[in-house]
């Protein structure tokens, strides 16, 4: 069985989301991209958006951009992968979408400080950003463009270390028919990366991995604290589920204090 690896080819000016992960990118996820998963997002973002426009970070192929902006709130996003955003543009509504390119704990979007009324950071994108530098950049960056009022939203999962018995360090998170997914993490340093095999129409195995840092709750508000930020609510899901202490993930939405 052939196997192609492609982080073994390294990385270009695209991160590790380039061509060979574009081409596919929407099949391989694409239960995320249905009406179930992506309605409740875009529907709790029009609500915080109100009149004013929102800012995506990672915004990709356009998974919520594109629902959120047919629902009459203008978007922008920040996005490194040129070859993501290709696919976003060739989908219909592609071009209404403005972006800014490079990465999202820095990139400013030009006259965008102060304008937005929503930015987001969905689907456990901001584990993206490998540091906690990094990651505390983000939420700098995101006050930077809220105009006073504004809100910030992360979604992403509360860590599986209590799936982890001593000695393992892997917790699978996808088995289906044609595409496998595990993640193995170090407690240490916060560090994961995520596995993916997907097999192809002709039998043979595609393999990526892509490294993260998974962030804690806890750790989450601080950062937003640094950035002068207020959790004003965390959720379960886009469905307002109550977050408990067994929740697998959160949606959390940060404040910037009006003026």
């Amino acid at each position: 069985m052939d196997i192609d690896t492609d982080h073994e080819e390294g990385i270009d000016e695209d991160g590790f989301f380039g061509e060979s992960v574009a081409a596919d990118y929407d099949e391989g996820s694409a239960e995320m991209f249905r009406p179930a998963a992506v309605d409740p997002v875009a529907g709790l973002l029009a609500g915080l958006a109100g009149d004013g426009p929102a800012l995506e970070f990672g915004v990709g192929t356009g998974r919520i951009a594109l629902p959120l902006a047919a629902r009459g709130v203008p978007v922008h996003g920040v996005e490194l992968s040129r070859a993501m955003v290709r696919r976003l543009r060739e989908k219909p509504g592609g071009d209404a979408v403005g972006v800014t390119f490079g990465d999202f704990a820095t990139a400013r979007v030009p006259d965008g400080a102060g304008r937005f009324s929503v930015a987001y950071l969905v689907f456990n994108t901001i584990n993206n950003l490998t540091t906690q530098d990094a990651q505390v950049e983000c939420f700098r960056n995101a006050a930077a463009h809220l105009r006073p009022g504004g809100t910030f939203v992360v979604e992403v999962g509360v860590p599986d270390l209590r799936l982890l018995p001593p000695g393992q360090t892997a917790v699978p998170f996808h088995i289906g028919t044609r595409r496998w997914g595990f993640d193995t993490l170090d407690p240490a340093d916060q560090s994961m990366t995520s596995h993916h095999f997907l097999r192809r129409e002709d039998g043979s195995i595609r393999y990526r991995a892509i490294p993260f840092r998974y962030v804690w709750p806890a750790e989450l508000d601080l950062m937003a604290r640094l950035a002068g930020m207020v959790l004003r609510d965390r959720w379960e899901d886009w469905s307002r589920t109550p977050f408990t202490g067994e929740s697998r993930g959160h949606v959390s939405v940060w404040e910037k204090p009006g003026d």
